[in-house]
């Protein structure tokens, strides 16, 4: 079992946890992630390492209440435990010899942005953070991108926080004012991302992604996580998550995303009915 140390509730959906996992904490490297299950019962669901603590032993998480594991993992309280929390999987995230990034993070996406900009910017690198939400009501970690980045461009899709606009107005702003980026680290919603490829390929811009698809066991043994990359298929567990992403078929991705979402929805509704009826 493991044990909830700090619950922050960051917005009316988002929720930040830190764990005791010191042998996870050990490892852990940003754009890695864990496998978690809340209870013996519960199934296996990827959560990216958002942060961690060698020293005491921890490791945060960021999730966003979706369906129903993350609305049974959202009903935990600090000293409580989970069940388990596998990890750390996947390839950590490329940051040596980049000199000026611009990290693109969108909604719950920026909890995987955040410590590799974290980790950029401690090695020396000029990190440009392009942070984008709907509206004010849903924007998280701010502060701490605040702390880690040289320049820091908030956007809202509707203007009530930041500069109104999307996250793409905002790297090509910066691209045409002169700005010259070794890589450009893109992660969050799936049209966010083909949106932002599709904008550094016209500048020939390096253009990373963090891919998110459906994943069971976390080894590349299943299958669920496959993508096509290059014409070629790849698993997210164990090749990536982390891609070129001017090669990755985004709408292929994005079809296969959608695959589940009414029966996770039902699922969703059938948990909060049950939280409903204890009292």
């Amino acid at each position: 079992m493991y044990k909830i140390v700090k619950k922050k509730v960051l917005n009316p959906t988002v929720t930040l946890m830190d764990i005791d996992a010191p042998m996870v904490a050990k490892k852990a490297e940003p754009g890695q992630f864990i496998i978690l299950r809340v209870d013996e019962n519960g199934e296996r669901i990827p959560l990216t390492v958002a942060d961690f603590d060698r020293e005491k032993g921890t490791v945060t998480i960021i999730f966003q209440i979706v369906g129903a594991t993350t609305e049974k993992l959202g009903q935990k309280n600090e000293g409580e435990s989970i069940q388990d929390f596998v990890g750390p999987l996947g390839v950590p995230s490329h940051t040596e010899g980049l000199k000026k990034v611009a990290v693109v993070g969108g909604g719950v996406g920026c909890a995987i942005a955040f410590p590799i900009a974290k980790k950029l910017h401690s090695s020396g690198c000029e990190v440009h953070s392009i942070v984008g939400f709907r509206n004010k009501d849903l924007v998280i970690l701010e502060d701490e991108f605040n702390e880690v980045s040289d320049k820091l461009c908030m956007m809202t899709d509707d203007g009530s926080h930041g500069t109104k606009g999307l996250v793409t107005d905002a790297l090509k702003q910066l691209i045409e004012s002169g700005e010259k980026y070794d890589e450009v680290i893109a992660i969050g919603p799936l049209i966010m991302m083909k949106f932002v490829c599709a904008l550094t390929k016209q500048y020939g811009i390096k253009t990373v992604v963090s891919m998110n698809p459906i994943m069971i066991d976390g080894t590349g043994m299943c299958g669920g996580c496959r993508l096509t990359v290059g014409g070629e298929t790849k698993f997210a567990c164990v090749d990536g998550p982390d891609f070129d992403g001017h090669l990755v078929d985004f709408d292929e991705a994005m079809e296969r995303s959608a695959m589940y979402k009414t029966f996770e929805r039902q699922k969703h509704e059938e948990v909060c009915n049950l939280f409903k009826g204890v009292k």
